[in-house]
C-alpha cells in the first residue's frame, strides 16, 4: 500500500509562510502493515531525503533474535487512508518499504481486515477517540 510521509518542520514552515509550499520535502513510499510491530520504520535513505532530525536510538531486535541500535528520527508526517498525524520513525538502513506499526494503526484509528487484506478505518466519518 501507497503511504505519504513528509518532514513535518516543512509543513509548519509552510503553513507559517517561511518557506513555498512547493519546498515542503515529501515522497510517496510503499507500506507494509505489521500489526505485531509496534513502531513505523522508515527506509533510511527516505529519513535522509526528507531530512527527518535523529531525535534518539533505539535497540531493535528482530525475528532471528539479534539486536541493534538504530536512530530514531522525529516530525514524521504520514497520510494513510485519508487519514494523517505526526510520528516519530524508527530508520532502517537497508530496508526499501515503510514497516507501519501498531502506533500508527492506532493514532489513526485503522483497522486491519485480515480477510481481504486492506486497512480500513473503523468509522468512515473520522477517528473516534475512547477515554477510559
Amino acid at each position: 500500500m501507497k503511504i505519504q510521509i513528509a518532514n513535518n518542520v516543512d509543513i509548519v514552515r509552510a503553513e507559517c509562510g517561511d518557506i513555498p509550499a512547493n519546498e515542503v520535502r515529501r515522497t510517496e513510499i510503499d507500506g507494509i502493515v505489521d500489526t505485531g510491530a509496534a513502531q513505523l520504520v522508515l527506509p533510511g535513505k527516505v529519513a535522509e531525503q526528507l531530512g527527518f532530525e535523529e531525535a534518539w536510538h533505539a535497540t531493535v531486535r528482530y525475528a532471528d533474535g539479534h539486536s541493534q541500535r538504530r536512530p530514531v528520527v522525529k516530525n514524521v508526517w504520514l497520510r494513510l487512508c485519508d487519514r494523517e498525524s505526526v510520528f516519530s520513525a524508527v530508520v532502517e538502513p537497508n530496508r526499501e518499504t515503510a514497516l507501519i506499526g501498531a502506533i500508527v494503526l492506532e493514532a489513526l484509528d485503522l483497522i486491519v481486515d485480515c480477510v481481504t487484506q486492506q486497512v480500513l478505518p473503523r468509522d468512515p466519518h473520522g477517528i473516534i477517540a475512547e477515554i477510559e
